[in-house]
């Protein structure tokens, strides 16, 4: 992937960003089919969880687990590539959706934010267990975007324990510098297009957990948050027990404890990212000897096209999964 070149009808990073997510192929054939379950937090609350597996596979299969990015889910184009990489390549695939994001309405006083680890912690523990019952031969995980910040900030936060859950983690195109990345998305084009994207959904869900827990936040701020940082200020941050934007955007960053990381990481991230400034990309010196870094010139925010007009989506999920499965290892 560190060589990936966008195809020549697929100029610049904003277009390698929209048009993958709406219009490239992400299947050969039909849309991936999901199995969910429902899994108790320790919270009393849950997680959807959705499963892609391949049917009547007369062996255990490794499991690849993939945390979406801001408000993503299994439906996501990354995510249903990933599925169809999956079904072609022996490995099933299992989408966690973080909470609010999978089309229910979660019932604790919280949603989901960019370092969660703690979450990311407590279902990486589940499908282990899960997956030891089920005699798979290992459990991989990657993370897109939002989702792949947070599991790096698990890795980093775990060291050598990590070793006992995963054999190997992935993030893709994930803000490891959430103040650096928070701040682009909310100027210029990126404010106007993607930020107003992401407020357009996240809005309703907050009210709707105000309807839940009345006196959470205040409404008109929320209403009135015209980018991520002021949004992040009024529900995400104190939701989450952070003093505002500036203290959870700092402490929730992977990219300060990923020189802690003890198992194999790769982090892929493109240089044209829109949402990521190149500068703030992570280099050797701030890593662990664990950590691989892919950083090609082109890609966009988990895009990485392929192919003639619209383009495929194999590219990626391909390079990811092999790299995520050649560490595989007998426990």
């Amino acid at each position: 992937m560190t060589d990936y070149s966008a195809p020549s009808w697929l100029p610049g990073g904003h277009l390698q960003t929209i048009w993958p997510a709406l219009w490239s192929r992400r299947f050969d054939a039909a849309p991936p089919v999901w199995r969910r379950e429902r899994w108790l937090t320790p919270d009393d609350d849950f997680v959807d969880v959705d499963f892609c597996e391949a049917p009547a596979a007369q062996t255990a299969r490794p499991l690849l687990i993939l945390f979406h990015g801001l408000e993503g889910s299994s439906s996501s184009h990354s995510s249903q590539a990933f599925a169809d990489w999956g079904l072609q390549h022996g490995c099933d695939i299992a989408v966690p959706h973080f909470r609010g994001c999978s089309g229910s309405l979660n019932l604790a006083p919280r949603a989901y934010h960019s370092g969660d680890h703690e979450e990311v912690d407590h279902l990486l523990r589940k499908f282990k267990q899960q997956a030891s019952a089920q005699n798979r031969p290992c459990v991989v995980a990657a993370g897109v975007s939002l989702g792949g910040n947070a599991l790096m900030r698990w890795a980093g936060e775990q060291g050598q324990a990590a070793q006992q859950v995963v054999q190997a983690v992935a993030s893709i195109c994930s803000p490891l510098d959430l103040t650096a990345s928070g701040h682009a998305i909310g100027k210029g084009f990126n404010r106007h297009v993607y930020t107003r994207m992401f407020l357009r959904s996240m809005k309703p869900k907050a009210m709707a957990k105000l309807k839940q827990h009345p006196g959470l936040f205040d409404a008109q701020k929320v209403m009135a948050a015209k980018d991520l940082y002021e949004f992040d200020d009024v529900f995400t941050a104190p939701l989450h027990g952070f003093k505002n934007t500036d203290d959870y955007w700092q402490k929730a960053s992977a990219l300060q404890h990923m020189g802690n990381i003890a198992i194999p990481a790769l982090a892929l991230n493109a240089k044209n990212d829109p949402f990521i400034p190149s500068y703030s990309l992570p280099t050797p010196d701030k890593v662990s000897t664990h950590v691989s870094l892919w950083q090609p010139d082109e890609g966009g925010h988990v895009g990485f096209a392929s192919g003639f007009l619209p383009g495929h989506l194999k590219a990626m999920p391909q390079a990811v999964g092999q790299w995520l499965l050649q560490h595989i290892h007998s426990d």
